[in-house]
This record gives structure tokens, sequence and C-alpha cells, in this order.
């Protein structure tokens, strides 16, 4: 422990006002930069009950990238990818086929920060959000069984299915007979996002932008952005760095004994402490990393603990709905039953 956590200096302060205990964001665009120049043939219907169950505004990629499935596989776009890739469309996909059973996101790994959106499996990509009013800011992919690390894959669903594309052909090492499917799927890919005016870059000029914004990386390297205004008020370090944190919840879920375990707790309660200080002076971005981090770390052991900071965090930053997904995902969190649609 090395005391009590201090603001991080930043290069590009965010906007913000504290006052009453409250942080408000100023208004300031957010999300890809570059878009669809059309809509998709995606019935009103849909578009209307995807946002009922998710409680989140879609980007149109989402749509247009259904729409490119659907001419690819015509009678099962879900499968388009299945055979080339190893792929399936799942989550908000099986809204558009109509094969959910009313519950939103039955495929969410276990390892997602309650954020984002599952798309295709096994390596769940999923558009991330800093907010749940904004669009998503970029897509990213997780593979639930190996941790929690999540890895950006440009800001449409078209650049990361280009991404995972460009992987496969070096794994595959230039099989002709596997790479002529490759091929043939990767020229339709990018003639679709090139009529469309989709970036298929992996990391775009938006997302370097956010980059900018990014206070901390956390235990999923993909970064937390909270407001901070120009005296620094808004986000202040742990006390730990990550390796000595992860140590610590080790110590934790490893525990011999629950005597043991309550020993280890201490520290991670001391820390708790400074968050609290933390939201005192408006600094809400302390609990919001200790949250997501032992979120990540993914021990039953940190439940209560979680249920105790991320309400709170999303509560001052204006981003409850996060809350409202995290209890659902905190009850039923699994590695192995990720497929809860076929499973019910």
């Amino acid at each position: 422990m090395t005391g009590r956590g201090k603001r991080k200096t930043k290069s590009t302060p965010q906007e913000s006002d504290c006052a009453d205990g409250e942080l408000r964001k100023k208004a300031r665009p957010e999300g890809p930069t570059e878009g669809p120049r059309t809509t998709a043939e995606v019935p009103a219907r849909l578009r209307e009950e995807v946002e009922r169950l998710y409680k989140l505004k879609m980007p149109e990629d989402f749509y247009l990238f259904w729409d490119f499935c659907s001419s690819l596989s015509p009678d099962n776009p879900r499968d388009a990818l299945k055979e080339t890739l190893g792929l399936r469309l799942v989550g908000p996909f099986d809204i558009l086929a109509e094969a959910h059973r009313g519950s939103a996101d039955p495929h969410r790994g276990s390892a997602d920060p309650h954020r984002g959106s599952a798309d295709p499996q096994p390596n769940y990509h999923l558009h991330w959000r800093d907010s749940p009013d904004s669009l998503p800011v970029f897509l990213g992919e997780n593979e639930a069984r190996k941790g929690c690390t999540i890895t950006q894959m440009g800001d449409n669903m078209f650049a990361a299915v280009h991404v995972f594309l460009g992987r496969k052909r070096k794994e595959r090492g230039g099989r002709k007979e596997e790479d002529g499917a490759l091929d043939n799927l990767g020229e339709e890919l990018r003639e679709r996002a090139e009529s469309l005016g989709f970036s298929l870059e992996q990391k775009t000029k938006g997302m370097k932008q956010r980059d900018k914004k990014v206070v901390t990386k956390s235990f999923h390297g993909a970064g937390l952005v909270v407001p901070v205004d120009q005296n620094d008020v808004g986000y202040r370090e742990l006390p730990e760095t990550d390796a000595s944190l992860k140590k610590l919840c080790k110590a934790i879920a490893e525990a011999r004994s629950d005597e043991d375990r309550m020993k280890a707790f201490g520290p991670l309660q001391e820390i708790i402490t400074f968050v609290q200080f933390a939201n005192d002076e408006c600094d809400y971005g302390m609990g919001l990393e200790l949250g997501i981090d032992l979120f990540c770390y993914g021990s039953h052991y940190f439940y209560k603990v979680i249920r105790q900071l991320l309400p709170m965090a999303y509560s001052l930053l204006k981003r409850g709905l996060f809350a409202e997904i995290l209890e659902a995902h905190l009850s039923s969190r699994s590695h192995d039953n990720l497929d809860q649609l076929t499973s019910a």
C-alpha cells in the first residue's frame, strides 16, 4: 500500500463541473467519426425490439452488417461466417433473427465489462461504450475463457471482422483450399464496407482521439474514460499498481480458509476507504477503476464489493444503465455456459 491515491495529471483535460457531489459532463461529440452513408433494410419493429431489450441505441453498422450477412446467407444470416471464420452472430443479432426469448444479451461472456453488446463468438466481439447515452467508440474482442483482456478491433463491425479475417489468413499459412474462401469473403467485405463509407482500420482517428481521454487502462486494457476538469478533478490513481492489485486479489480468491481470506481483505478495504474519500472530492473515476478491476478479476468473492463500488460510480457519473446491466450480468455469470439462449 503506498498511501492515499493521488490525482493523475492529464495533458488533455476533459470538461466537467463538480457541485453538490455531482460531476456534470458537458456535451461533446462521442463515438466513431466515420459512418454509413445509408441505412439498413431492417424492419422498424426489430430495431425497436433491440433497443427495448438492450435500452441502448445501436449504431447503424450493426444493422448494415446484418444486411451484409443476410446477402451471404439469406436462409441463416447468423451462420454466414461460421464455415469460413468460425464466427456466429449472437446477442442482439438473435433479435434480428427473431430467435430470442424476451431477454437481452443471452451470450454475454463472463469477462464482458457490462458496457458492450456481444456479437460473434467464440472470440467475442462487442460494441464498447464509455457511456450508455453515447454510441459505441470501438469494437472490442475478448475470449472469456482466456481472461479479461479486450483488444480494439476498429470502430465498426466490418472493420472487426476484417481484422479477424486477416489474422485467420496468417494462421492458416497460405493453404490454397482455405485461402480461396477467405479471399472471396474478404473481397466482399471490403467492397461492402467501402460502399458504405466505413473504415477498415483497426485503429481509427476517432479511437486515437479517445486514447487521449483515457485516464487508466485498467485490467481489461481497453481504458476508462471519465470527465476530468482543468484542475484534474474527476479521477485519481489507485494506491496500488495493476500488478500489486492482482496479487492482492489472488490472495483473497485463493485463501486456504475463511480466516485467511478475511485477513487478505484488509488492504482492499483500505483502498475502498480511499475511494470514499475520492467520491467526496468528485474523483469518481477511482471507484470506477477499482470496481472494473475486481469485476475483470472474476472471483465471486468480490461480487459484494463490486455491487457496492460500481453502482455508486455509475450513479455519480450519470451512467445508471450500466448498473442495471451489471446486476443482471453478475446474477448469471459463467465461463462455461455462454449460450443461455439454447440452454434456457
